[in-house]
Formats: structure tokens, sequence, C-alpha cells
């Protein structure tokens, strides 16, 4: 199976060295959304969070590269079966640790959305 485009199969991986742990919403982008004034003590557990299993995700590590630090305006995963949870696991993220959405964001976020229909966002606020 060719490896350039985004399939079913993508979800399986045969080495663990093509595996990185991701967050959700990149460091530098909650850094931008308010993480700034957070204490270091905040920061780290920001970045260490396994209290909430949508926060730091198992991913390929070309996928992984291809997202960075980008948001929802400029980044959306791949496979179209995941992008639903995606979106709605960036806001309860987002939702979780009280960071901002920017106005491009928001409006990647409501056209990404509006085909994702009864998605229901729980959030559990970390702070």
């Amino acid at each position: 199976m060719q490896r350039d485009g985004a399939t079913r199969h993508d979800q399986f991986l045969d080495s663990a060295k093509k595996l990185d742990v991701d967050h959700l919403v990149p460091l530098a982008e909650a850094w931008d959304s308010g993480a700034s004034a957070w204490t270091p003590a905040e920061r780290e557990a920001y970045a260490n969070d396994l209290d909430d299993p949508r926060s730091l995700i198992a991913v390929s590590a070309a996928s992984n590269r291809s997202k960075a630090d980008k948001d929802p305006s400029t980044w959306i995963p791949p496979y179209a079966g995941y992008r639903c949870q995606c979106l709605t696991d960036w806001v309860a993220d987002k939702t979780r640790y009280r960071l901002t959405i920017d106005p491009t964001e928001h409006t990647a976020l409501i056209r990404g959305l509006a085909v994702c229909p009864d998605q229901m966002i729980i959030v559990i606020l970390a702070r």
C-alpha cells in the first residue's frame, strides 16, 4: 500500500520508532493562548497532563512533524474519520485549561464542526 496519502491503514504502525506523543494543543499554541501567564508549575502540569486522555495523543512521527505548532486554521488531520474528534477534543482541551481561541481559529473550528452534527463536548476543567 502506498504511504503518500492518508488511509485507514495509517493508524497501524510497523515500528514504535515511528510513533510520537503529541500535545493535541501544541505547547507553542498554548503559550500564545494564555499559558504564557501561567506559573512554571502550571505549564509543567499542562505539558505532562495524563488526567485527560485527549491532551496527549499517540501519533505517527510524520503527522506530528506535519502539524507542528499549528491550530485548526492551518492544519486538519489528513484522516477524515478523525477530524470531528480532533476538533471537539481541541475545544475540550482549550476549555479545560481556559485557553483563548483567536478569531481565525474560531472560524476554522466553526466551519470544521459544521460537518460534525450532534457532537457532544465533555470538558473536565484542570484549573
